[in-house]
């Protein structure tokens, strides 16, 4: 069970602060949503507590930064871009934040290669690459303790990448 001031990963929001378990009238975890511009507090029930995951330690954080130059992308096709999204999307919600990163590093290098080509590239591109950025970025600023930006400065400085959103 996780505690009060804990942050975890809730699959559809992302980075979450335990701020309060409540205990009637079932176990419910009421967390706060980290990053959000009009953060909600959400309740979760305990008895679900196996689709979450907590936030990833400050060493896997430094270690996944390092790692970011040398990473595979993914190399996952559909015939249907619908199918390919949904692919994405699922390991963007369920998986950890290595396969989050490795979301945008596919996608940087799928929307560079169209740009190269003189093509804009798919929004469907643009957006699965914003999620798992924000996703990514926001996780790996709770583990190391700084901001957003200093971790997008991390990034660009271990890969020479701009790790921004454009």
């Amino acid at each position: 069970m996780y505690q009060v001031g804990e942050y975890i990963v809730h699959p559809g929001q992302g980075v979450c602060k335990v701020d309060e378990i409540v205990t009637e009238p079932q176990e419910t975890y009421m967390l706060l949503p980290v990053g959000g511009r009009h953060p909600m507090r959400i309740s979760f029930p305990v008895s679900g507590e196996g689709r979450l995951r907590p936030v990833l330690s400050r060493g896997e954080a430094e270690a996944l930064i390092v790692e970011y130059p040398q990473m595979d992308v993914d190399t996952f096709t559909e015939r249907s871009a619908a199918l390919e999204e949904e692919h994405f999307k699922n390991q963007i919600r369920r998986g950890t934040c290595r396969d989050s990163v490795r979301v945008v590093k596919t996608f940087r290098k799928r929307i560079a290669e169209v740009r190269s080509r003189n093509k804009k590239p798919p929004v469907v591109y643009e957006r699965i690459l914003k999620q798992a950025s924000e996703r990514s970025l926001a996780e790996l600023a709770v583990a190391l303790e700084v901001s957003v930006d200093d971790v997008r400065e991390l990034f660009e400085r271990q890969g020479g990448e701009d790790f921004s959103l454009n």
